[in-house]
């Protein structure tokens, strides 16, 4: 497998202590194998349980761990911000904190990416509910009406960029979960290549999603109308 010269992976966490710990040793093992240099960032979105306090205690025995923490809460894609306007290194990755992807599939990211800018995941066969499933196909047909833009799976939490494409983007305008297909249009838009690869996807052991929030998907809606709109003009 090829070796990146250096590569930062985030991590959007909330309310993660169970998992957090795990998340991030198994994910350094990974790193030490695919990159010269690394860093893990952890952006803790706000938690209101010990996730600070446990990834802490993880940052004292390893250097190359940081954190950034919101509070309140901006929700997911205020993490998202965060994690991709923070990190430092030449390749920008990301996988959710909660255990259901396994970043040893990075393996298959590094293969594309000196041919394309973004090497995105999609979930192969998605372990979650019928109705995170269903919400997710529903996003896939609003961007379509909304954007002309379609992915296998926009909103899968595992991707590879190259952090130059953050860099020359404009700011993101958009705070919700809709952000990841605020910033996947603009990349498109810019004339940034994808590669879309399968990954796999493990159910949830711990903690608790908030995809399926009411209040989350009223925010998504009303930020595309302004994101629509922003484009548009």
């Amino acid at each position: 497998m090829k070796k990146l010269s250096e590569l930062s992976l985030f991590l959007p966490a909330y309310n993660e202590e169970k998992v957090i710990t795990q998340t991030i040793t198994k994910s350094d093992a990974i790193l030490r194998k695919v990159a010269k240099k690394y860093e893990i960032l952890v952006v803790n979105d706000g938690s209101t349980d010990k996730t600070e306090e446990v990834v802490n205690k993880v940052i004292k025995k390893n250097p190359n761990v940081r954190m950034i923490t919101h509070n309140p809460n901006k929700g997911y894609g205020g993490a998202l911000k965060t994690g991709l306007y923070e990190s430092k290194y030449k390749y920008i990755a990301f996988i959710d904190a909660d255990g259901q992807f396994d970043f040893s599939e990075i393996g298959k990211f590094i293969e594309h990416i000196d041919n394309f800018d973004l090497v995105i995941g999609y979930r192969a066969k998605r372990a979650d509910t019928g109705l995170r499933i269903a919400t997710a196909y529903l996003l896939k047909l609003w961007n379509m009406f909304w954007f002309r833009f379609s992915v296998k799976d926009t909103d899968c939490g595992f991707k590879l960029i190259k952090k130059d494409v953050v860099d020359r983007l404009p700011k993101l305008k958009t705070e919700s979960a809709i952000t990841e297909t605020e910033f996947l249009i603009r990349a498109q838009r810019a004339g940034y290549k994808f590669k879309e690869v399968p990954v796999y996807h493990y159910p949830r052991t711990t903690g608790k999603s908030t995809g399926g929030d009411p209040r989350v998907i009223f925010r998504a809606a009303k930020e595309t109308l302004q994101l629509w709109w922003a484009l548009k003009s």
